[in-house]
């Protein structure tokens, strides 16, 4: 600070020197000349300033009236003169620096458990990153997936619909994974950044009841998902198919199964934000793992089904197997046609039957018509009761089970309970059957 105060000072007497010599020396042309003018900021040449100082060793020859003032300019070229020869006039000081701004975090913290990642931030991005997969779920090479399915043999093959087939795989450490090939129409409408948004999206569902996706191949033109292995298959198989997984459907592990996958579907509309409308739920997207617990599968994948002529088939398609709801067909397609579809599957638990079923006559064929006006009339709902139950159920819960498929049905949207209702009810039919046998055997 003291350094600063006496370049200061210097500048001061430097300016008072130039002013001085000025006026005192009006009719000199040569004094005038070789001084430097007090608004220049340039270095003065070192020849000008020794001029300059031996012009002033010589008083003698001024007037003596200019001889005090003289003399203070002497004394101050001396108090100066080191800075005048070899310096500029110091500059006006510098404003203080503003303050730094605060670093911006690490982009590793600002990373989200699962992250996604807009297509423009992944376009703005150099070459080599953007190539990277940016997604943490575990990306697989074709090859490898044709090693681990056999070439997607037909004995691996475990189903299909309209955005693919489905293949068994088995890692090197005999590992199950499940493998959903996408047909060609469905993937070429979705660009790369799109589907590994897609993937980002589909990875970040975690829930009990909801089938996990593994990992995801995107290469040589082909899209295809990995998802867990669920051994026992799907809801559809065991009501329709196997006799053998149909014994193990007891009414209580059916208001079971129908809790589970109402907790799926309360988990995408009421949980996720912004909300997941599944736009596809129906008996064979149920699926049982080793314990027999229900998981919902296709969870995340509606904006494959919104796209073009997939859209178009898949309404004709719920349609036509009786799951989908009254305003699909106007393209309308909210949460609540989840709930229609879910009371269709809760028919399905309760009567045994297909949502559609061809063999059956014209008045039977789609099951939510001929079942809608027999569920309040207990002798009819107990003829509708699948006959493999034996008839083995509390009538109260048939009753209740009845009354939540008759809501979720209801061709009008906004009359059908958001899902989250129905999980209540459900959990309260199972917590009401328990008190009750534990009550029964207390008594006996």
């Amino acid at each position: 600070m003291p350094k600063c105060c006496r370049r200061e000072d210097s500048g001061r007497l430097f300016k008072q020197h130039q002013i001085g010599a000025h006026n005192g020396n009006r009719e000199n042309a040569r004094d005038s000349g070789s001084l430097v003018p007090t608004n220049q900021t340039e270095k003065v040449p070192k020849d000008t300033a020794v001029q300059t100082k031996e012009d002033h060793s010589k008083p003698q020859h001024l007037p003596e009236r200019n001889k005090p003032r003289m003399e203070q300019n002497i004394h101050q070229i001396d108090m100066s003169r080191l800075d005048m020869i070899y310096m500029a006039p110091p500059p006006p000081p510098l404003p203080p620096p503003p303050p730094p701004l605060p670093l911006p975090p690490h982009p590793k913290e600002k990373i989200i458990v699962k992250p996604i990642v807009p297509v423009e931030a992944s376009s703005a991005k150099s070459p080599a990153k953007a190539q990277r997969p940016l997604t943490y779920a575990r990306s697989f090479t074709v090859a490898s997936l044709q090693q681990y399915t056999n070439s997607f043999s037909q004995e691996n093959l475990i189903g299909g619909g309209m955005l693919g087939t489905v293949y068994r795989a088995q890692l090197p450490d005999r590992k199950l994974l499940a493998v959903k090939k996408l047909d060609k129409r469905v993937s070429s409408q979705q660009k790369d950044d799109e589907f590994i948004e897609l993937v980002n999206n589909i990875d970040r569902i975690r829930h009990a009841n909801v089938v996990e996706l593994t990992g995801y191949c995107a290469e040589h033109d082909q899209r295809l998902l990995v998802y867990e292995y669920c051994s026992n298959g799907t809801l559809q198989d065991a009501l329709h198919s196997d006799d053998e997984l149909k014994e193990k459907l007891s009414w209580n592990a059916r208001i079971q199964i129908a809790l589970g996958a109402a907790r799926a579907l309360e988990y995408l509309h009421e949980v996720c934000q912004p909300p997941i409308v599944h736009r596809n739920f129906k008996s064979a997207n149920v699926l049982f793992n080793d314990d027999f617990v229900a998981h919902i599968s296709d969870c995340g994948l509606a904006p494959l089904i919104s796209s073009g002529s997939v859209s178009q088939l898949s309404g004709q398609l719920l349609t036509a197997y009786g799951y989908g709801a009254p305003e699909f067909e106007s393209g309308i397609y909210t949460t609540q046609s989840d709930v229609y579809s879910f009371g269709v599957v809760m028919l399905e638990l309760l009567t045994g039957r297909k949502s559609y079923d061809r063999t059956r006559n014209r008045g039977e064929q789609f099951l939510v018509r001929w079942a809608i006006p027999q569920l309040h009339d207990i002798d009819a709902l107990s003829r509708m009761v699948d006959p493999t139950l034996n008839g083995v159920y509390p009538a109260k819960s048939l009753s209740n089970f009845a009354d939540i498929i008759s809501r979720c049905v209801q061709s009008q949207p906004e009359f059908r309970p958001p899902i989250s209702e129905v999980v209540q009810d459900l959990t309260d039919m199972i917590q009401r059957e328990h008190n009750e046998s534990n009550g029964d055997r207390l008594k006996s």
